[in-house]
């Protein structure tokens, strides 16, 4: 009784020691193609998110963290406005086995418009990125108010953003937020246009939001809990 009493003690023991681990996140902003000049803006945003909500920020634009024994630190990895071609194949079976193992990804803007020729990828984000018009002043549509990313968003929001068309769009995504493309020009996916979802994927979690272009995104309250909310969404268990 009393061996089973200890054992007890020791498994409590340790449960406690993993809950006590600060959650920590992965902010990777490798760009290969256009460079988004807000990058910095949106670091600087996330890691204040990381003080005020208690998780660790880490930030590498360097692929070569994509390694399992690396990548098992983080409960998730932010894709800031990424782009172009950005892991090798090795690095892309790393990610994988991260996803497949429980971990978290959070797509923010341009981490859609890269490693096209990496269908996994594609459907890890839920959308591949397929051009925008000039930047303009849309109104957004919130469908699902009641997850904590949009739920304290207007039902209309209207802003200016860089308007992201799509192509593949995984039918397993759950979309948070649209755009109504009679309130701007030059958008292409119709009555439908997803602009911020989340879903469950091979083992993993998934959030990504199409908002987040210009430097103004990341010192306006509404965005910064949208993106809060999605950070804590992809690095729950």
């Amino acid at each position: 009784m009393k061996h089973r009493f200890l054992c007890f003690l020791i498994v409590f023991a340790f449960s406690l020691a993993v809950e006590a681990k600060p959650k920590r996140i992965l902010i990777f902003y490798k760009t290969a193609a256009y460079k988004h000049l807000s990058i910095p803006s949106g670091i600087a945003a996330i890691s204040e998110l990381g003080k005020k909500h208690g998780f660790l920020v880490d930030t590498s634009s360097n692929a070569s963290v994509f390694d399992i024994n690396t990548l098992k630190n983080y409960r998730a990895v932010v894709f800031l406005s990424t782009s172009g071609d950005l892991l090798n194949a090795p690095q892309q079976s790393q990610f994988e086995q991260y996803i497949q193992s429980g971990g978290g990804f959070v797509g923010i803007h341009g981490a859609s418009a890269g490693e096209y020729d990496w269908s996994w990828y594609g459907k890890l984000v839920g959308a591949v990125f397929d051009g925008h018009p000039t930047q303009q002043q849309a109104t957004f549509k919130v469908v699902g108010k009641k997850h904590p990313s949009t739920s304290h968003l207007p039902a209309e929001w209207n802003i200016k953003e860089e308007l992201y068309n799509f192509k593949n769009i995984n039918p397993n995504i759950q979309v948070l937020l649209t755009v109504d493309e009679s309130t701007y020009q030059g958008g292409t996916n119709g009555a439908f246009h997803p602009m911020a979802w989340y879903h469950k994927f091979d083992g993993g979690r998934s959030f990504y939001t199409a908002l987040g272009h210009a430097d103004d995104k990341y010192t306006n309250p509404l965005f910064l809990k949208h993106i809060l909310e999605g950070i804590r969404y992809a690095m729950a268990k």
